[in-house]
């Protein structure tokens, strides 16, 4: 594994090697708790040299929010759109950095479900700025169909 290529890059990689599918369910499977502390495997893939940093336990630690995000981060390469209903519950985390990338993600893939537009709507009002300001992004990209 080269840990300092992009994520573009590492996730890219990892789709090849293992699958596309394969990765995603294990995205999947991280945001809906199936398994909420990941292999060192997977967070090299997903967190590059910052994995270094949370595997040692500090900020966000294996257990908290970087492994989320990463999680999400890797829908933006790769997708399939059976995680759509795990991002849009990852738009209720406790943790802001989750939520914001959580609507940066369904404004990528234009997320169109019910449950998707209802989320970015309630995130429109949520207590942190970054994530009201992606949301607002989010519902103009899948409201409108632009960039």
């Amino acid at each position: 594994m080269v840990q300092d290529s992009s994520p573009r890059g590492r996730i890219s990689a990892a789709a090849q090697r293992c699958g596309e599918g394969l990765l995603v369910q294990r995205c999947i499977d991280l945001l809906s708790g199936r398994n909420p502390v990941p292999e060192a495997a997977l967070l090299d893939v997903l967190g590059g040299n910052s994995a270094r940093a949370v595997m040692a336990g500090h900020e966000g630690g294996v257990d908290g929010h970087w492994p989320r995000v990463w999680a999400l981060r890797t829908f933006l390469y790769v997708w399939d759109p059976r995680a759509e209903h795990e991002v849009a519950a990852a738009g209720g985390d406790d943790h802001w950095r989750v939520r914001e990338m959580a609507a940066k993600v369904l404004a990528a893939r234009r997320a169109t479900s019910g449950e998707s537009e209802r989320l970015l709507h309630r995130l429109l009002t949520d207590s942190h700025e970054r994530v009201r300001a992606a949301a607002a992004r989010a519902l103009t990209v899948v409201s409108h169909g632009n960039c």
